[in-house]
């Protein structure tokens, strides 16, 4: 966990107590290790899959990505963050 928090204050150069939660994914992307903050002390969420892969955003290494909530259960679901947008069912009038 230390090494995780040392990456998000490092080379995201923010706090990893800010209460965020910061997700890492292996190479393979099939793993996935999400931290936090609970204002008591770290918290290490790890979640592997069996059979597929996370649709994991191709980016570089030291960029950051926000997710909305929406994007998160996206990620979490097999789905891509970056295809997929929000439908607006609004008409304008």
């Amino acid at each position: 966990m230390n090494g995780l928090a040392a990456i998000v204050e490092q080379a995201m150069a923010t706090s990893a107590m800010t209460g965020n939660v910061f997700a890492f994914c292996n190479k393979s992307k099939d793993k996935l290790k999400v931290l936090y903050w609970d204002k008591t002390g770290f918290a290490l969420w790890y979640k592997r899959l069996e059979k597929d892969k996370f649709k994991w955003p191709d980016k570089e290494d030291d960029d950051v990505i926000t997710l909305t909530a929406e994007q998160w259960q996206w990620l979490l679901s097999g789905l891509s963050v970056i295809a997929h947008k929000p439908l607006s069912y609004g008409y304008n009038v």
